[in-house]
């Protein structure tokens, strides 16, 4: 590029930015001022022109934040907001729903031993077995199964046992040798 060219781009960009800028200001309006006479105007209602001001803009939106403070004045006099909840009230909000299934599991447990000491006081203490539900009878099979497991262990073993087979077949060290344990 020449020395020229460069000048004339440069000359064309300053053009284009007087041109927004006279733009941007805009036309000067004389509302009170009358260039031609160099006086004042006079102001009359006829003229009166409704003009979009902020306090037009804001006025119903006052009265909006004094309601809206009152109601929250008066919610923080409320006893059960000023008072600190307890400190395990989320552990208790978490534990309601597991307890709602443990609570059900009690009373169908409750119900068997009904049935169990009814049948016994009967005198069809044989006949148990066909009061529990099938869940209930896996579980009775499964603790003689753990029962048999550990009567069939030999005796030198029974000896220096410290613990015992669970009903799936599992060696679980006692209370006791844990206890020992923590001691020494």
């Amino acid at each position: 590029m020449s020395l020229a060219e460069t000048s004339e781009t440069r000359k064309a960009r300053l053009q284009e930015l007087k041109q927004r800028k006279e733009a941007s200001q805009g036309i000067i309006k004389n509302r009170n001022f009358d260039p031609e006479s160099r006086t004042l105007k006079k102001h009359t209602a006829s003229e009166d022109v409704e003009m979009d001001t902020v306090e037009k803009n804001i006025d119903g939106l006052a009265q909006l934040v004094i309601a809206e403070d009152e109601e929250k004045r008066a919610e923080e006099l409320n006893v059960f907001n000023i008072a600190p909840k307890r400190p395990n009230w989320d552990l208790k909000r978490e534990t309601d729903k597991k307890l709602a299934k443990l609570e059900r599991k009690t009373q169908e447990a409750i119900h068997t031993l009904i049935r169990q000491r009814l049948a016994a006081q009967k005198g069809e203490s044989d006949d148990i077995r066909l009061y529990l539900t099938r869940n209930e009878h896996t579980l009775f099979l499964q603790r003689e199964r753990c029962i048999q497991l550990n009567s069939d262990l030999p005796e030198d073993m029974l000896q220096g046992r410290r613990g015992r087979i669970n009903c799936h077949g599992e060696y679980h060290l006692d209370q006791s040798y844990y206890d020992a344990i923590s001691r020494t």
